[in-house]
Order: C-alpha cells, then structure tokens, then sequence
C-alpha cells in the first residue's frame, strides 16, 4: 500500500565508514563535492556494538574539509557526557539510541540545549512505540534496516512496514499540528540502488548509504545521482 505523501525532500546521506581513514579530510572534501545533502559519522563505542571507531577530536580535525552538514550517529552507550564534545566537534546533529539512553527526554532535550538538531534512532527489533512519545522533540527519526555495529550488511526488507508505521504516525502529527510535524525519516543499513527504492516508498526520506555508495565504479557523483534518481522514482505516483 503507497505511504502517505511525504513532503520532506530526499535527502543522500553517506557514512564515511568505508572510506580511507589515512585520508578522512580528503574523503569528506571529495563526498561534498560528489553532492551528498550531509556526511554521516558512525561513533561506536565498543559496547553498544562490537567496533570502535571515531572520536570527536577526528570529528573536528575534518570539519574544515566539507561545508556540508555532519550528523553523529552515537552507537554507544550513555552518550549524555559526550554530546557536548560532538557538537563542539562540528556535528549540527546528533543521533542517540533509544536503547542506549535512561531518560531520553532528558538526552533529547539536552542535544538542543548545545544548539544541534535532536535525532533518535531504533534498532531493527526496538517497535515504534519506544519514541511515540518524543517525537516533539526531534527533527529526525532513524529506522535501522541493519543491526547496527558493521558496514556492508544486507537489508532488512522486513523493516519496511515499520517505516510505514512511523511515517503514518508522523503524518497524523502533520495533519492535526501536534508534536512530529516535519519530521525526516532516515534509514541506515544495506542502502542501495536495489533498496532505495522500498524504503522510499515506505516513508523514508533521508537514505544513509556506505559500502554501496563507494562501489561505484564511476566514482561517487555518480553513485549519488543514482541513488537520489532511484529515491526520486519511488516517490513519484
């Protein structure tokens, strides 16, 4: 069944895990200029997921090399005593676990105070219900179509009735003028040409890709262009 209309632009975002980190400046200089709407920078703590990977000292080291906006994806746990320092970094969002965090409202909350946009994420076996209650709060919703922690997983199409869900959830907020209007509605994991596609259409609007995106033999204009075409078609009637 289509989703409903969804008046948020199409948004590419990549996440620069699977670029080269001896050259991290220079890869988000060079996804700036293939055309992404912002970089994404997966934190991993190692506890909240298996892998470590970058803290806001790396952040901030390449913020001079890409005029587009970063988001902080905090894979981690208790992120509350980092916000400040991911936001001082260079990130205008911040993405917190609703699994990871006690009192979300609080952690929410305290993202806007730094003067970042507030954003939530849910793991693939977390329901909707976890943030219906937040939803005034943030800016962005992020469904993970992986289990988060490694790059180069497969799509999880069995996520898709749940983006639907919350995208009917945030259009009945848009309808009424309650708390949710405007909300973007991301997806992270398995993002491809192939996949871009059912997620659109089930709602998502703001599409996370890695490893696919730096598969492009043709370089990564035109892996973003493909990607934002496919995005693009899956909304049209």
């Amino acid at each position: 069944m289509p989703s409903p209309t969804v008046p948020q632009s199409i948004q590419i975002v990549p996440s620069i895990l699977p670029a080269d980190f001896a050259r991290l400046g220079d890869e988000c200089a060079a996804l700036a200029e293939a055309g992404v709407d912002r970089i994404q920078w997966d934190v991993m703590d190692g506890v909240f997921v298996p892998n470590l990977t970058f803290g806001p000292d790396v952040i901030a080291a390449c913020r001079p090399y890409a005029g587009v906006m970063f988001e902080a994806h905090l894979m981690v746990v208790n992120p509350d005593p980092m916000l400040s320092a991911y936001v001082d970094a260079g990130c205008e969002m911040l993405i917190v676990h609703a699994e990871s965090v006690t009192h979300l409202h609080r952690t929410l909350s305290r993202v806007a105070e730094l003067g970042a946009q507030p954003a939530v994420a849910i793991n693939p076996a977390t329901p909707v219900e976890s943030v219906a209650h937040v939803l005034d709060l943030v800016d962005m919703v992020l469904v993970m179509t992986v289990n988060p922690g490694f790059g180069g997983q497969r799509y999880l199409a069995t996520m898709e009735p749940k983006i639907a869900e919350l995208r009917r959830l945030v259009s009945q907020s848009d309808s009424t003028g309650a708390s949710g209007a405007g909300i973007d509605i991301e997806v992270d994991g398995g993002i491809s040409a192939e996949t871009v596609g059912p997620a659109v259409a089930a709602g998502a609007n703001v599409l996370v890709s890695g490893s696919a995106l730096y598969r492009y033999a043709e370089g990564l204009a035109h892996g973003v262009a493909d990607l934002r075409s496919s995005a693009e078609a899956a909304r049209r009637p």
